[in-house]
């Protein structure tokens, strides 16, 4: 309609849904139930018709679908599943695309809740493969449905663009929530024992002592992403009523470095931001709640400060974003290196300038 609009496939299957009077729809995946999507409909007959339900009530199923002008499966749903039925119109590759990990999921959940184990793990082509961590240990977090689960869980959370993975045990079903721009999000249901053997799986990434699940650990997955950026995730385990709760921050370099005018400051901000921390000496805090931005401040002022003419040191718990311009310390309390004890030992060295992680 607009002789400027760009044609591509988005805005030719708008088109296609205003030509059929149906309402086009961008899939949200953080929005579907994904453990109700294999219940509707078989997975041979949703990629037949290549149709994926998006929403699913009492009364109603809404189904996605990429060719509007097919309707042969309608009668044939309704009456099965005695419910109204809601056509829309999608992007053909998200439907294809959502209809292998809603429906593949779901079943690595319930082969691994009985146990059964077709593939070994390290046959699997998929995203685990490019965790660059040793592998360590055998157990249950090793079956291949679970490795599978885990995968597809890291992926799908850097492709939504999370900055976190709650993974919360419960007593017989337990979620797995995604904090999107600063809102968690319910992506996932899956039984308890299948939960503990994912964090389990996900301990074993992250180097940490599987058989401890009575204190608290952290530890950090560095990954590759299928386009090829490094991206590192920060660990962290809380023992609970049900089992040890974990949260996955995610760190994407791309996202956490910035430049100065990109962290968000206003000009008059900004100029005082940067008299504050180029002065010679002096004493900088930054403070604010969970997901206000303060690594990413930290780590930008560091990487405009870090020159050749300048030794910047760290102490952190744990070290968030490897960087190469500073000298980072890590917290180790098993050996008595504390943050106290980190800033004697940096004191020593010459620095310029010393950024500690928590005071």
């Amino acid at each position: 309609r607009d002789p400027a609009r760009q044609l591509n496939l988005e805005a030719l299957m708008e088109w296609l849904a205003a030509r059929a009077g149906l309402q086009y729809l961008k899939i949200d995946p953080t929005r579907i139930d994904v453990a109700k999507v294999g219940q509707i409909i078989a997975p041979s007959y949703a990629a037949r018709y290549r149709i994926l339900p998006v929403e699913i009530t009492e009364t109603e199923v809404t189904f996605a679908t990429s060719e509007p002008f097919d309707d042969r499966w309608e009668h044939d749903l309704s009456r099965m599943l005695r419910r109204e039925l809601k056509r829309v119109v999608a992007n053909p590759l998200d439907v294809n695309r959502y209809l292998m990990e809603f429906y593949g999921v779901p079943r690595s959940v319930k082969r691994a809740r009985e146990g059964k184990d077709d593939k070994p793990a390290a046959a699997l082509p998929n995203f685990e493969q490019l965790v660059e961590l040793g592998k360590s240990g055998e157990l249950a977090a090793e079956d291949s449905h679970v490795v599978r689960i885990v995968d597809w869980l890291l992926q799908y959370a850097y492709e939504q663009r999370a900055s976190d993975i709650h993974m919360e045990p419960r007593r017989e079903v337990s979620g797995v929530r995604f904090r999107i721009d600063g809102v968690l999000h319910k992506v996932f249901e899956v039984p308890t024992p299948v939960m503990l053997a994912v964090v389990s799986r996900v301990k074993i990434l992250g180097r940490l002592d599987i058989a401890e699940r009575r204190r608290p650990q952290d530890g950090r997955i560095k990954t590759r992403s299928p386009g090829g950026r490094e991206v590192e995730m920060r660990l962290s385990t809380m023992p609970t009523a049900f089992g040890e709760k974990v949260v996955l921050r995610i760190f994407d370099p791309d996202v956490v470095v910035k430049g100065f005018g990109e962290l968000g400051f206003s000009p008059r901000d900004e100029k005082a931001w940067r008299q504050m921390v180029e002065r010679p000496h002096g004493i900088v805090l930054v403070t604010g709640p969970t997901g206000s931005g303060k690594t990413t401040t930290l780590y930008s002022t560091l990487k405009f400060l870090a020159t050749p003419k300048l030794n910047v040191c760290t102490v952190e718990d744990p070290i968030e974003m490897i960087a190469p311009e500073f000298n980072q310390m890590q917290v180790q309390s098993n050996i008595d290196l504390s943050f106290a004890a980190g800033v004697r030992t940096l004191l020593r060295q010459d620095p310029d300038i010393i950024m500690i992680g928590e005071i």
